[in-house]
C-alpha cells in the first residue's frame, strides 16, 4: 500500500512538472521571447503534446459537440408556424420549405410545443423550425436542434415573397451551395454552424446557391440560381429574401424552460458604444 501511494504521488508530481514546462513554453512562444535553456531539448515534443491537447479540447468543446455527427447523414427538418397562421404566413412557410431540402411542412393545429418536440425526437428529426408573425407579417424564426439543442431565436424583417420579386425564376430543389460572409467572431461561428447544418452537402455540379451575408449583425439571406459557362455566369434570384437578427441562443431544446442562456441581446447593448457581435465592422471602400 505504501509503495502504491508513493507511485501515485510520483506520477502526480511528474504530471505537474510537465504541465509547468508546457505553460512556460506556451508563455515564451506567445510573448515572442527566447525559449528557456532547460526547455530547448524537449521543446519539440512538448509542442506536439500541446497540439494534441488542443485538438482534444476542440473536439470535446460544448459549442460544436451537438453537431459532432451532423455530417454522417443528411438533416431531417420539420417546419411549422405559430397557431392560427394568416394566409401570408402560410405562403411564406411554403416558400421557406422550398429553401430547405429534406424538409416537411407540418400544420400547427392545436399541437403544443412539448408535443411537437417529442414527436420530432421520436421520428429522428434533426431540427424543428417555427415561423412567427405579427399582424400578418412574418417577424420571427426559431431553430431548435434535436435532440439536445441548441435553440436559436431570430427576428425577421424586410421579408419579400417570391411573387413580389420581378422576373423571378423557377426553383430547383437540388442541394444548394452555401456562402457565409463576415461570421468572424466566436458567436458568428456559432450562428454559422447552426445555419449550415440545416442543409445537406451539395454536389459540385449544383447550380443553386444561398448566401448569408452579415452586416452590422443583420444577416441578409438571398437565394439564386446560376447559369452559363464559368467565364460568363448569370445569377437569377428565385427568392424569397429577408433579413435575420439573432437575439438569443439557449443550450436546451424549445420546450425546456430551465436551461442556460448561451447568449442574449440585452437592451444596454444598443445604448453603449456600437459593437458588433457576429462579425467585424465593414467599411465602405
Amino acid at each position: 500500500k505504501q509503495w502504491y501511494q508513493r507511485r501515485v504521488r510520483g506520477l502526480e508530481e511528474q504530471e505537474r512538472a510537465t504541465a509547468e514546462r508546457k505553460a512556460a513554453l506556451k508563455t515564451a512562444v506567445e510573448d515572442g521571447k527566447k525559449i528557456p535553456t532547460e526547455l530547448k531539448k524537449d521543446a519539440v515534443s512538448l509542442q506536439k503534446q500541446m497540439d494534441m491537447d488542443g485538438a482534444a479540447d476542440t473536439t470535446l468543446n460544448s459549442v460544436d459537440d451537438e453537431y459532432l455527427y451532423a455530417g454522417v447523414k443528411d438533416p431531417k427538418l420539420v417546419l411549422t408556424t405559430s397557431r392560427s397562421p394568416s394566409s401570408r404566413l402560410k405562403q411564406f412557410t411554403k416558400e421557406v420549405r422550398l429553401i430547405l431540402p429534406n424538409c416537411q411542412r407540418l400544420n400547427r393545429g392545436h399541437f403544443v410545443v412539448k408535443d411537437l418536440v417529442e414527436a420530432c425526437k421520436s421520428n429522428d428529426v434533426t431540427d424543428l423550425i417555427i415561423l412567427h408573425e405579427h399582424r400578418g407579417v412574418p417577424d420571427g424564426l426559431v431553430i431548435c436542434h434535436l435532440p439536445y439543442g441548441p435553440t436559436a431565436y431570430f427576428s425577421l424583417s424586410n421579408v419579400v415573397m417570391r411573387h413580389d420579386i420581378p422576373n423571378v425564376g423557377p426553383v430547383q430543389e437540388i442541394y444548394p451551395h452555401l456562402v457565409f460572409h463576415n461570421f468572424t467572431t466566436k458567436l458568428g461561428k456559432r450562428v454559422e454552424s447552426i445555419l449550415k447544418h440545416l442543409f445537406p452537402v451539395p454536389k459540385d455540379s449544383s447550380k443553386r446557391v444561398m448566401s448569408f451575408v452579415n452586416s452590422e449583425d443583420y444577416i441578409s439571406f438571398r437565394h439564386h440560381m446560376w447559369t452559363g459557362p464559368n467565364s460568363n455566369i448569370e445569377l437569377s434570384e428565385v427568392g424569397p429574401r429577408f433579413e435575420m437578427k439573432l437575439y438569443e441562443i439557449k443550450q436546451g431544446t424549445l420546450e425546456q424552460n430551465h436551461v442556460n442562456t448561451e447568449w442574449k441581446l440585452r437592451p444596454f447593448m444598443n445604448t453603449a458604444r456600437k459593437r458588433y457581435f457576429i462579425g467585424d465592422e465593414e467599411t465602405d471602400s
